[in-house]
Protein backbone atom coordinates (compact mmCIF):
# COMPACT_ATOMS: atom_id res chain seq x y z
CA UNK A 1 0.00 0.00 0.00
CA UNK A 2 1.09 3.86 -0.72
CA UNK A 3 2.65 5.55 2.41
CA UNK A 4 0.79 8.52 3.82
CA UNK A 5 2.46 10.29 6.46
CA UNK A 6 1.02 12.93 8.98
CA UNK A 7 2.39 16.63 9.60
CA UNK A 8 4.48 17.29 12.11
CA UNK A 9 1.34 19.02 14.27
CA UNK A 10 -0.72 15.63 14.23
CA UNK A 11 1.63 13.41 15.30
CA UNK A 12 2.49 16.08 18.03
CA UNK A 13 -0.99 15.79 18.96
CA UNK A 14 -0.56 12.16 19.21
CA UNK A 15 2.10 11.85 21.34
CA UNK A 16 0.62 14.50 23.87
CA UNK A 17 -2.27 11.90 23.96
CA UNK A 18 -0.19 8.51 24.78
CA UNK A 19 1.72 11.24 27.32
CA UNK A 20 -1.06 12.13 28.71
CA UNK A 21 -2.51 8.67 29.14
CA UNK A 22 0.97 7.12 30.71
CA UNK A 23 0.77 10.47 33.11
CA UNK A 24 -3.15 9.91 34.01
CA UNK A 25 -1.91 5.83 34.54
CA UNK A 26 0.56 6.90 37.19
CA UNK A 27 -1.55 9.08 39.00
CA UNK A 28 -4.18 6.20 38.75
CA UNK A 29 -2.27 3.90 40.18
CA UNK A 30 -0.28 6.27 43.08
CA UNK A 31 -2.22 4.63 45.88
CA UNK A 32 -1.68 1.05 44.89
CA UNK A 33 0.16 -0.90 48.24
CA UNK A 34 0.00 -4.55 46.94
CA UNK A 35 -1.09 -7.39 44.72
CA UNK A 36 -4.73 -7.29 45.64
CA UNK A 37 -4.58 -3.25 44.33
CA UNK A 38 -2.14 -4.68 41.11
CA UNK A 39 -4.19 -6.96 40.06
CA UNK A 40 -7.90 -6.30 41.52
CA UNK A 41 -8.27 -2.86 41.72
CA UNK A 42 -9.09 -3.63 45.39
CA UNK A 43 -11.96 -5.18 44.41
CA UNK A 44 -14.00 -1.49 44.47
CA UNK A 45 -14.42 -1.04 40.53
CA UNK A 46 -18.06 0.45 39.17
CA UNK A 47 -19.71 -2.09 37.41
CA UNK A 48 -19.72 0.21 34.28
CA UNK A 49 -16.24 1.72 34.02
CA UNK A 50 -15.40 -2.64 33.99
CA UNK A 51 -18.39 -3.16 31.55
CA UNK A 52 -16.74 -0.95 29.37
CA UNK A 53 -13.12 -2.22 30.19
CA UNK A 54 -14.35 -5.82 29.40
CA UNK A 55 -16.00 -4.23 25.80
CA UNK A 56 -12.21 -2.54 25.00
CA UNK A 57 -10.69 -5.84 25.73
CA UNK A 58 -12.42 -8.59 24.02
CA UNK A 59 -12.66 -5.95 21.01
CA UNK A 60 -9.49 -4.43 20.41
CA UNK A 61 -7.92 -2.87 17.09
CA UNK A 62 -9.76 -6.15 15.23
CA UNK A 63 -12.46 -4.87 15.95
CA UNK A 64 -11.74 -1.26 14.36
CA UNK A 65 -9.43 -2.88 11.11
CA UNK A 66 -10.11 -6.20 10.65
CA UNK A 67 -14.14 -6.67 11.03
CA UNK A 68 -14.79 -3.89 8.48
CA UNK A 69 -12.70 -5.71 6.66
CA UNK A 70 -14.07 -8.97 7.08
CA UNK A 71 -17.01 -7.29 6.22
CA UNK A 72 -16.30 -5.69 2.75
CA UNK A 73 -16.20 -9.16 2.03
CA UNK A 74 -19.24 -10.89 4.42
CA UNK A 75 -21.62 -8.05 4.72
CA UNK A 76 -23.63 -8.01 8.17
CA UNK A 77 -23.37 -11.91 8.70
CA UNK A 78 -20.79 -11.49 11.13
CA UNK A 79 -23.05 -9.98 13.12
CA UNK A 80 -25.05 -13.44 13.72
CA UNK A 81 -21.86 -13.98 16.17
CA UNK A 82 -23.09 -11.45 18.65
CA UNK A 83 -26.13 -12.76 19.63
CA UNK A 84 -24.78 -15.48 20.49
CA UNK A 85 -22.14 -13.42 22.59
CA UNK A 86 -25.01 -11.94 24.69
CA UNK A 87 -26.45 -15.72 25.10
CA UNK A 88 -23.17 -16.89 26.67
CA UNK A 89 -22.83 -13.95 29.16
CA UNK A 90 -26.07 -14.63 30.48
CA UNK A 91 -25.02 -18.13 30.92
CA UNK A 92 -21.47 -17.31 32.72
CA UNK A 93 -23.13 -14.78 34.89
CA UNK A 94 -26.21 -17.48 36.22
CA UNK A 95 -23.68 -20.71 35.98
CA UNK A 96 -19.95 -19.45 37.03
CA UNK A 97 -19.81 -16.13 38.67
CA UNK A 98 -21.71 -17.11 41.88
CA UNK A 99 -18.81 -19.73 42.09
CA UNK A 100 -16.63 -17.19 41.62
CA UNK A 101 -17.79 -14.94 44.09
CA UNK A 102 -17.67 -17.56 46.67
CA UNK A 103 -14.69 -16.53 49.17
CA UNK A 104 -11.60 -14.85 48.01
CA UNK A 105 -10.70 -15.83 44.70
CA UNK A 106 -7.87 -13.94 43.34
CA UNK A 107 -8.01 -15.81 39.54
CA UNK A 108 -10.44 -18.24 37.47
CA UNK A 109 -8.36 -20.67 37.61
CA UNK A 110 -8.17 -20.74 41.61
CA UNK A 111 -11.55 -21.73 41.48
CA UNK A 112 -10.21 -24.86 39.79
CA UNK A 113 -8.02 -25.72 42.70
CA UNK A 114 -10.42 -25.34 44.95
CA UNK A 115 -12.48 -28.26 43.43
CA UNK A 116 -9.33 -30.64 42.27
CA UNK A 117 -6.37 -29.26 43.21
CA UNK A 118 -3.49 -27.53 42.98
CA UNK A 119 -2.27 -29.26 39.52
CA UNK A 120 -5.14 -28.43 37.72
CA UNK A 121 -5.00 -24.61 38.80
CA UNK A 122 -1.44 -24.56 37.62
CA UNK A 123 -2.04 -26.70 34.38
CA UNK A 124 -5.26 -24.60 33.29
CA UNK A 125 -3.57 -20.98 33.72
CA UNK A 126 -0.87 -22.56 31.72
CA UNK A 127 -2.76 -23.52 29.12
CA UNK A 128 -4.57 -19.89 29.74
CA UNK A 129 -1.13 -18.18 28.85
CA UNK A 130 -0.21 -20.03 25.91
CA UNK A 131 -2.87 -19.40 24.22
CA UNK A 132 -3.30 -15.79 25.12
CA UNK A 133 0.01 -14.84 24.53
CA UNK A 134 -0.60 -16.02 21.06
CA UNK A 135 -4.09 -14.46 20.58
CA UNK A 136 -2.70 -11.19 22.06
CA UNK A 137 0.36 -10.86 19.57
CA UNK A 138 -2.40 -11.02 16.65
CA UNK A 139 -4.14 -7.57 18.12
CA UNK A 140 -0.75 -6.33 18.82
CA UNK A 141 0.66 -6.32 15.44
CA UNK A 142 -2.69 -5.85 13.35
CA UNK A 143 -3.02 -1.99 14.37
CA UNK A 144 0.80 -1.54 13.58
CA UNK A 145 -0.10 -1.76 9.49
CA UNK A 146 -1.99 2.05 9.68
CA UNK A 147 0.16 3.48 12.17
CA UNK A 148 3.66 2.02 10.12
CA UNK A 149 1.86 3.52 6.81
CA UNK A 150 0.69 7.13 8.74
CA UNK A 151 4.00 7.58 10.72
CA UNK A 152 6.85 6.13 7.98
CA UNK A 153 8.00 3.60 10.41
CA UNK A 154 8.49 0.24 10.02
CA UNK A 155 5.79 -2.33 11.18
CA UNK A 156 8.25 -3.70 13.47
CA UNK A 157 8.85 -0.37 14.81
CA UNK A 158 5.26 0.74 15.43
CA UNK A 159 4.51 -2.82 17.02
CA UNK A 160 7.51 -1.95 19.20
CA UNK A 161 5.50 1.43 19.82
CA UNK A 162 2.72 0.77 20.61
CA UNK A 163 3.93 -2.08 23.34
CA UNK A 164 5.97 0.53 25.20
CA UNK A 165 3.48 3.08 25.15
CA UNK A 166 1.08 0.40 26.74
CA UNK A 167 3.45 -1.09 29.11
CA UNK A 168 4.12 2.06 30.77
CA UNK A 169 0.56 2.83 32.22
CA UNK A 170 0.01 -0.95 33.12
CA UNK A 171 2.99 -0.94 34.60
CA UNK A 172 2.82 1.81 36.93
CA UNK A 173 -1.26 1.93 37.01
CA UNK A 174 -2.21 -1.98 37.35
CA UNK A 175 -5.58 -2.77 36.90
CA UNK A 176 -7.41 0.41 37.82
CA UNK A 177 -5.47 2.23 35.70
CA UNK A 178 -6.47 0.08 33.06
CA UNK A 179 -9.96 -0.14 33.87
CA UNK A 180 -10.78 3.50 33.64
CA UNK A 181 -8.27 4.22 30.77
CA UNK A 182 -10.09 1.51 28.55
CA UNK A 183 -12.90 3.97 29.18
CA UNK A 184 -11.86 7.07 27.92
CA UNK A 185 -10.08 5.29 24.93
CA UNK A 186 -13.52 3.16 24.12
CA UNK A 187 -14.57 7.05 23.71
CA UNK A 188 -12.22 7.85 21.39
CA UNK A 189 -12.01 4.89 18.93
CA UNK A 190 -15.94 5.43 18.94
CA UNK A 191 -15.98 8.26 18.17
CA UNK A 192 -13.63 7.93 15.39
CA UNK A 193 -15.57 5.01 14.18
CA UNK A 194 -18.61 7.06 14.35
CA UNK A 195 -17.19 9.96 11.74
CA UNK A 196 -15.88 7.75 9.38
CA UNK A 197 -19.01 6.23 9.12
CA UNK A 198 -21.08 9.51 8.59
CA UNK A 199 -18.38 10.74 6.16
CA UNK A 200 -18.49 7.61 3.73
CA UNK A 201 -22.51 7.48 4.01
CA UNK A 202 -21.88 11.24 2.96
CA UNK A 203 -19.72 10.09 -0.26
CA UNK A 204 -22.07 7.27 -1.48
CA UNK A 205 -25.18 8.05 -3.49
CA UNK A 206 -27.90 7.13 -1.68
CA UNK A 207 -26.42 6.84 1.51
CA UNK A 208 -26.02 3.35 3.25
CA UNK A 209 -29.08 1.71 1.56
CA UNK A 210 -26.91 2.65 -2.02
CA UNK A 211 -24.23 0.84 -0.19
CA UNK A 212 -26.40 -2.07 0.55
CA UNK A 213 -27.59 -2.05 -3.27
CA UNK A 214 -24.58 -1.86 -4.32
CA UNK A 215 -23.27 -5.12 -2.23
CA UNK A 216 -26.12 -6.69 -3.55
CA UNK A 217 -25.80 -6.33 -7.36
CA UNK A 218 -22.05 -7.39 -6.76
CA UNK A 219 -23.11 -10.67 -5.03
CA UNK A 220 -21.82 -9.33 -1.81
CA UNK A 221 -24.05 -10.56 0.90
CA UNK A 222 -26.69 -7.93 2.11
CA UNK A 223 -28.19 -9.81 4.34
CA UNK A 224 -27.87 -10.32 8.19
CA UNK A 225 -29.47 -14.11 8.61
CA UNK A 226 -28.07 -16.92 7.11
CA UNK A 227 -29.96 -20.82 8.25
CA UNK A 228 -28.03 -22.60 6.12
CA UNK A 229 -26.94 -25.85 9.06
CA UNK A 230 -23.21 -25.82 7.45
CA UNK A 231 -20.59 -26.43 10.00
CA UNK A 232 -17.66 -25.50 7.36
CA UNK A 233 -19.03 -21.23 7.24
CA UNK A 234 -18.78 -19.26 10.16
CA UNK A 235 -20.85 -16.56 9.33
CA UNK A 236 -24.39 -18.54 10.21
CA UNK A 237 -27.40 -18.56 12.43
CA UNK A 238 -26.39 -21.63 13.96
CA UNK A 239 -22.64 -20.85 14.12
CA UNK A 240 -23.15 -17.70 16.10
CA UNK A 241 -25.67 -18.27 18.26
CA UNK A 242 -25.00 -21.32 19.66
CA UNK A 243 -20.71 -21.51 18.37
CA UNK A 244 -20.76 -17.95 19.50
CA UNK A 245 -22.89 -18.63 22.98
CA UNK A 246 -20.21 -21.29 23.82
CA UNK A 247 -16.99 -19.21 22.80
CA UNK A 248 -18.50 -15.90 25.04
CA UNK A 249 -18.96 -18.83 27.88
CA UNK A 250 -14.71 -19.90 27.26
CA UNK A 251 -14.20 -16.07 26.94
CA UNK A 252 -15.84 -14.48 29.60
CA UNK A 253 -16.08 -17.35 32.03
CA UNK A 254 -12.64 -19.69 32.02
CA UNK A 255 -10.66 -16.99 30.60
CA UNK A 256 -8.45 -14.81 33.21
CA UNK A 257 -8.28 -11.41 30.44
CA UNK A 258 -12.07 -11.01 31.35
CA UNK A 259 -12.63 -13.31 34.49
CA UNK A 260 -10.04 -10.46 36.26
CA UNK A 261 -12.29 -7.93 35.34
CA UNK A 262 -15.54 -9.10 36.79
CA UNK A 263 -13.61 -9.96 40.27
CA UNK A 264 -12.61 -6.34 40.71
CA UNK A 265 -16.52 -5.54 40.74
CA UNK A 266 -17.57 -4.94 43.92
CA UNK A 267 -19.79 -7.80 44.85
CA UNK A 268 -21.68 -10.44 42.48
CA UNK A 269 -24.41 -8.25 41.13
CA UNK A 270 -22.17 -5.71 39.80
CA UNK A 271 -20.13 -8.23 37.97
CA UNK A 272 -23.19 -9.90 36.84
CA UNK A 273 -24.43 -6.43 35.39
CA UNK A 274 -21.31 -5.34 33.94
CA UNK A 275 -21.10 -8.56 32.30
CA UNK A 276 -24.48 -8.75 30.69
CA UNK A 277 -24.65 -4.77 30.14
CA UNK A 278 -20.94 -5.96 27.54
CA UNK A 279 -22.93 -8.27 25.36
CA UNK A 280 -25.41 -5.72 24.85
CA UNK A 281 -23.04 -2.95 23.77
CA UNK A 282 -20.59 -4.84 21.72
CA UNK A 283 -23.38 -5.79 19.56
CA UNK A 284 -23.89 -1.78 18.44
CA UNK A 285 -20.65 -2.06 18.18
CA UNK A 286 -20.00 -4.87 15.75
CA UNK A 287 -22.91 -3.46 14.24
CA UNK A 288 -20.76 0.06 13.95
CA UNK A 289 -18.38 -1.50 12.40
CA UNK A 290 -20.01 -4.11 9.94
CA UNK A 291 -21.87 -1.04 9.09
CA UNK A 292 -17.93 0.49 8.04
CA UNK A 293 -17.29 -2.30 5.91
CA UNK A 294 -20.25 -2.75 4.01
CA UNK A 295 -20.56 0.92 3.03
CA UNK A 296 -16.36 0.67 1.95
CA UNK A 297 -17.40 -1.75 -0.42
CA UNK A 298 -20.17 0.57 -1.23
CA UNK A 299 -17.42 3.40 -1.87
CA UNK A 300 -14.57 1.15 -3.79
CA UNK A 301 -16.97 -1.34 -4.99
CA UNK A 302 -14.30 -3.91 -6.30
CA UNK A 303 -13.30 -7.45 -4.48
CA UNK A 304 -10.04 -7.87 -2.27
CA UNK A 305 -7.29 -8.05 -4.85
CA UNK A 306 -8.78 -6.29 -7.69
CA UNK A 307 -8.54 -2.48 -8.92
CA UNK A 308 -7.60 -0.98 -5.50
CA UNK A 309 -5.03 -3.12 -5.09
CA UNK A 310 -5.80 -4.63 -1.38
CA UNK A 311 -3.65 -7.45 -0.55
CA UNK A 312 -5.89 -8.54 2.31
CA UNK A 313 -9.51 -7.33 3.65
CA UNK A 314 -7.28 -6.30 6.38
CA UNK A 315 -6.00 -3.42 4.37
CA UNK A 316 -9.22 -1.72 3.33
CA UNK A 317 -10.14 0.29 6.23
CA UNK A 318 -6.59 2.02 7.19
CA UNK A 319 -6.17 2.70 3.33
CA UNK A 320 -9.85 4.61 3.53
CA UNK A 321 -8.15 6.17 6.91
CA UNK A 322 -4.99 7.61 5.06
CA UNK A 323 -5.76 8.17 1.70
CA UNK A 324 -9.28 9.64 1.65
CA UNK A 325 -10.19 11.03 5.18
CA UNK A 326 -9.12 14.82 6.09
CA UNK A 327 -5.74 15.31 7.83
CA UNK A 328 -7.13 16.12 10.99
CA UNK A 329 -9.81 13.05 11.21
CA UNK A 330 -6.93 10.46 10.03
CA UNK A 331 -5.12 11.51 13.14
CA UNK A 332 -8.07 11.54 15.08
CA UNK A 333 -8.86 7.97 14.30
CA UNK A 334 -4.64 7.10 14.27
CA UNK A 335 -5.10 8.11 18.22
CA UNK A 336 -8.28 5.90 18.11
CA UNK A 337 -6.32 2.59 16.62
CA UNK A 338 -3.69 3.32 19.51
CA UNK A 339 -6.38 3.33 21.96
CA UNK A 340 -7.98 0.38 20.67
CA UNK A 341 -4.97 -1.54 20.37
CA UNK A 342 -3.38 -0.54 23.99
CA UNK A 343 -6.61 -1.69 25.71
CA UNK A 344 -6.37 -5.04 24.66
CA UNK A 345 -2.63 -5.00 25.15
CA UNK A 346 -2.78 -3.35 28.64
CA UNK A 347 -5.51 -6.39 29.58
CA UNK A 348 -3.31 -8.89 28.27
CA UNK A 349 -0.49 -7.62 30.22
CA UNK A 350 -2.45 -7.64 33.84
CA UNK A 351 -3.77 -10.86 33.13
CA UNK A 352 -0.86 -12.85 31.85
CA UNK A 353 0.65 -11.07 35.02
CA UNK A 354 -1.60 -12.08 37.71
CA UNK A 355 -1.52 -15.51 36.61
CA UNK A 356 2.47 -16.31 36.72
CA UNK A 357 2.37 -14.58 39.81
CA UNK A 358 -0.33 -15.76 41.61
CA UNK A 359 -0.93 -19.14 40.28
CA UNK A 360 2.52 -19.59 39.98
CA UNK A 361 4.63 -18.08 41.86
CA UNK A 362 2.47 -17.48 45.19
CA UNK A 363 1.90 -21.61 45.54
CA UNK A 364 5.74 -22.04 44.72
CA UNK A 365 7.44 -19.42 46.51
CA UNK A 366 5.03 -18.45 49.40
CA UNK A 367 2.43 -15.98 49.85
CA UNK A 368 5.22 -13.51 51.53
CA UNK A 369 6.34 -13.35 47.63
CA UNK A 370 3.02 -11.77 46.75
CA UNK A 371 1.88 -9.97 49.28
CA UNK A 372 2.40 -6.54 50.05
CA UNK A 373 5.04 -4.26 48.27
CA UNK A 374 6.84 -7.39 47.55
CA UNK A 375 3.81 -8.18 45.16
CA UNK A 376 3.47 -5.29 44.12
CA UNK A 377 6.73 -5.17 42.33
CA UNK A 378 6.66 -8.40 41.32
CA UNK A 379 3.25 -7.27 39.43
CA UNK A 380 5.27 -4.83 37.69
CA UNK A 381 8.59 -7.01 36.89
CA UNK A 382 5.88 -9.55 35.81
CA UNK A 383 4.02 -7.29 33.44
CA UNK A 384 7.57 -5.94 31.78
CA UNK A 385 8.31 -9.87 30.76
CA UNK A 386 5.20 -10.03 29.10
CA UNK A 387 5.33 -6.86 27.16
CA UNK A 388 9.23 -8.15 25.59
CA UNK A 389 7.22 -11.52 24.67
CA UNK A 390 4.37 -10.08 23.12
CA UNK A 391 5.92 -7.40 21.35
CA UNK A 392 7.95 -10.60 20.06
CA UNK A 393 5.55 -12.72 18.97
CA UNK A 394 3.75 -9.57 17.22
CA UNK A 395 6.27 -9.14 15.36
CA UNK A 396 6.97 -12.25 13.92
CA UNK A 397 3.40 -12.74 13.17
CA UNK A 398 3.44 -9.42 10.94
CA UNK A 399 6.07 -11.60 9.03
CA UNK A 400 3.65 -14.19 8.07
CA UNK A 401 1.58 -13.92 5.11
CA UNK A 402 -2.01 -14.13 5.78
CA UNK A 403 -4.72 -15.62 3.99
CA UNK A 404 -7.63 -14.91 6.48
CA UNK A 405 -8.67 -12.04 8.05
CA UNK A 406 -6.67 -11.14 11.20
CA UNK A 407 -9.78 -11.39 13.71
CA UNK A 408 -10.48 -14.69 12.60
CA UNK A 409 -7.01 -15.91 13.47
CA UNK A 410 -6.90 -13.86 16.81
CA UNK A 411 -10.79 -15.29 17.91
CA UNK A 412 -9.25 -19.08 16.12
CA UNK A 413 -6.35 -19.75 18.21
CA UNK A 414 -8.62 -18.17 21.52
CA UNK A 415 -11.01 -20.99 20.74
CA UNK A 416 -8.42 -23.60 20.30
CA UNK A 417 -8.24 -24.21 23.90
CA UNK A 418 -11.05 -21.49 25.24
CA UNK A 419 -13.83 -24.65 25.11
CA UNK A 420 -11.12 -27.02 27.08
CA UNK A 421 -11.08 -24.66 29.83
CA UNK A 422 -14.73 -23.96 29.80
CA UNK A 423 -14.87 -27.83 29.77
CA UNK A 424 -12.84 -27.79 33.36
CA UNK A 425 -14.86 -25.36 34.74
CA UNK A 426 -18.33 -27.34 34.05
CA UNK A 427 -16.16 -30.64 34.96
CA UNK A 428 -15.57 -29.10 38.79
CA UNK A 429 -19.36 -28.20 38.98
CA UNK A 430 -21.30 -30.93 37.58
CA UNK A 431 -19.33 -34.14 37.36
CA UNK A 432 -18.88 -35.00 41.35
CA UNK A 433 -16.62 -37.74 40.62
CA UNK A 434 -14.13 -35.95 38.19
CA UNK A 435 -10.94 -35.52 39.84
CA UNK A 436 -8.01 -33.96 39.42
CA UNK A 437 -6.69 -36.40 36.97
CA UNK A 438 -9.24 -37.10 34.82
CA UNK A 439 -10.07 -32.91 34.66
CA UNK A 440 -5.75 -32.87 33.41
CA UNK A 441 -6.21 -35.56 31.24
CA UNK A 442 -9.40 -34.57 29.52
CA UNK A 443 -8.24 -30.87 28.88
CA UNK A 444 -5.29 -32.19 27.45
CA UNK A 445 -6.83 -34.56 24.91
CA UNK A 446 -9.58 -31.58 23.43
CA UNK A 447 -6.50 -28.91 23.61
CA UNK A 448 -4.74 -31.32 21.41
CA UNK A 449 -7.76 -32.43 18.93
CA UNK A 450 -8.52 -28.53 18.83
CA UNK A 451 -5.15 -27.63 17.70
CA UNK A 452 -5.01 -30.57 15.22
CA UNK A 453 -8.48 -28.96 13.93
CA UNK A 454 -7.06 -25.55 13.84
CA UNK A 455 -3.73 -26.67 12.01
CA UNK A 456 -5.77 -29.00 9.30
CA UNK A 457 -8.25 -25.60 8.83
CA UNK A 458 -4.96 -23.34 7.80
CA UNK A 459 -3.62 -26.11 5.57
CA UNK A 460 -0.72 -26.73 7.89
CA UNK A 461 -1.29 -30.23 8.03
CA UNK A 462 -3.11 -32.92 6.11
CA UNK A 463 -6.17 -33.00 7.94
CA UNK A 464 -9.86 -32.59 6.11
CA UNK A 465 -12.46 -32.24 9.02
CA UNK A 466 -10.31 -29.09 9.82
CA UNK A 467 -11.51 -27.60 6.22
CA UNK A 468 -15.47 -28.54 7.32
CA UNK A 469 -15.77 -26.85 10.56
CA UNK A 470 -15.26 -23.34 11.16
CA UNK A 471 -13.91 -21.59 14.04
CA UNK A 472 -17.11 -20.36 15.83
CA UNK A 473 -17.67 -24.33 16.53
CA UNK A 474 -14.39 -24.42 18.01
CA UNK A 475 -15.35 -23.37 21.84
CA UNK A 476 -18.80 -25.98 21.61
CA UNK A 477 -16.63 -28.80 20.31
CA UNK A 478 -13.48 -28.53 22.61
CA UNK A 479 -15.86 -27.87 25.63
CA UNK A 480 -17.75 -31.17 24.93
CA UNK A 481 -14.69 -33.41 24.43
CA UNK A 482 -13.12 -31.97 27.60
CA UNK A 483 -16.78 -32.84 29.95
CA UNK A 484 -17.21 -35.91 27.68
CA UNK A 485 -13.45 -37.22 28.37
CA UNK A 486 -13.70 -36.24 31.60
CA UNK A 487 -16.88 -38.11 32.60
CA UNK A 488 -15.41 -41.04 30.94
CA UNK A 489 -12.26 -41.29 33.09
CA UNK A 490 -14.12 -40.26 36.36
CA UNK A 491 -16.14 -43.79 35.76
CA UNK A 492 -13.18 -45.34 37.40
CA UNK A 493 -14.16 -43.89 40.71
CA UNK A 494 -17.85 -45.33 40.73
CA UNK A 495 -16.82 -47.66 43.15
CA UNK A 496 -14.22 -45.81 45.19
CA UNK A 497 -15.01 -45.02 48.87
CA UNK A 498 -18.22 -41.74 48.47
CA UNK A 499 -16.60 -40.02 51.33
CA UNK A 500 -13.80 -39.22 48.91
CA UNK A 501 -15.71 -37.67 46.21
CA UNK A 502 -17.00 -34.41 47.07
Amino acid sequence: MESFRLGLPTLLVIVVYLVGLNALGAWIGRTQKDSKDYFLGSRALPWAAVMASVVATETSALTFLSVPGDAYRTGYTFLQLTFGYLVGRIAVSLLLLPAYFRGEIPTAYALLEKRFGVGARRFTSFVFMLTRVMAASVRLAVPAIPIALMTGLPVWAAILALAGATALYTYLGGLKAVVWIDLIQVAVYLTGAVMSLAILVSRIPGGLAGALQRNAAAGQPAHLFDFTLDFSQPYTFWAGVVGGAFLAMASHGADQLIVQRLLACRGLRDAQKALVGSGVLVILQFALCLSIGVCLFGFYGSPVGAAEGFRTSDEIFPTFIVKELPGWLSAYLVAGIFSAAMCSESSALNSLASALSLDFVAPLAGKDAVEGRKGLLLGRLLTLFWTVVLAGLAVGFSLIPQGQPAVQVALGLASVTGGGLLGAFLLALYVRRARQADAIAAIGVSAALMFLLWLGARGYVPFPLGRQIAWPWYSMIGALITVGTGWLLSRRHAFDDPNAIR
